[in-house]
């Protein structure tokens, strides 16, 4: 069967499920994403009426994809992980040291699948601290559906490209959302940059997937790892604080008065 037979058949399938395809044509990439697993767990989404819409790709890479959708006309994010091409060792290496996930072993399906329960997981503990993440929805196998962070269909733009005119302020916001991530969601992000922060007249966290509670053996390296990478780009905009004054600040483990 050609690539264009299978996008048609494709299609069809989708359809056949009561979902619209808005931007057929933007799909390029959905024979390599929608596999037989993906469309298993989309058919079951779908099934409980929480997809209406399938739109263009917001974002591609080689360990997920996000599609722009709709629920009852309000915008959602359809994140799939990339069974096929995911970091298995790494995903592994974060799962193994939280407690909520060190029982998981066996397939690169099994550890993709519990990846997304996991981003699903540290995304309410966060959304639920107030902190501003993409407040997650429901998610099934490798498929993680939840609010969608744009314009339109746009989605705001990484903090990289962002126009800014106060970098001290969005610096000082986004080190109080990891004081609270560590305190509340009792989280670490552990892959916070500016690539994983999203602005819209304030700074939003995504890409949590990674995320980890204070009790994984290396969430203290990735907590100072996290403050490094802030500190190395917003360093070239505004004055940055010291990172062990911050790290103590984040963790309470500064020196007390007499």
């Amino acid at each position: 069967m050609g690539r264009e037979e299978e996008h048609e058949r494709f299609d069809r399938e989708i359809e056949a499920m009561g979902v619209r395809i808005k931007d057929a044509d933007a799909l390029k990439v959905r024979s390599d994403v929608f596999d037989e697993v993906t469309l298993i767990a989309l058919y079951k989404l779908v099934h409980k009426k929480l997809i209406s819409v399938i739109g263009g790709p917001i974002s591609t890479g080689k360990e997920a994809n996000v599609f722009y959708g709709e629920h009852d006309g309000r915008g959602i994010a359809i994140k799939i992980y990339r069974i096929r091409t995911a970091n298995f060792k790494a995903m592994t290496e974060y799962l193994a040291g939280d407690r909520r996930f060190a029982n998981v072993r066996g397939s690169r399906k099994g550890i993709v699948f519990a990846w997304t329960k996991k981003e699903y997981s540290n995304l309410a503990r966060a959304h639920d601290a107030g902190i501003p993440v993409p407040e997650p929805l429901a998610f099934d196998r490798n498929i993680l559906l939840m609010e969608f962070l744009g314009c339109g269909e746009a989605p705001y733009p990484q903090l990289r490209n962002a126009e800014i005119e106060d970098y001290g302020a969005v610096y000082r916001q986004v080190l109080d959302y990891v004081e609270r991530l560590y305190r509340e969601a009792r989280l670490i992000h552990a892959d916070l940059s500016e690539y994983n922060i999203l602005y819209h007249e304030k700074p939003y966290l995504i890409d949590m997937g990674q995320a980890v509670t204070l009790d994984h053996p290396r969430a203290p390296a990735f907590l100072i790892r996290d403050i490094r990478n802030l500190n190395r780009y917003f360093s070239r905009y505004c004055d940055v604080l010291d990172e062990k004054e911050i790290v103590e600040a984040i963790t309470g483990t500064g020196r007390r008065g007499p």
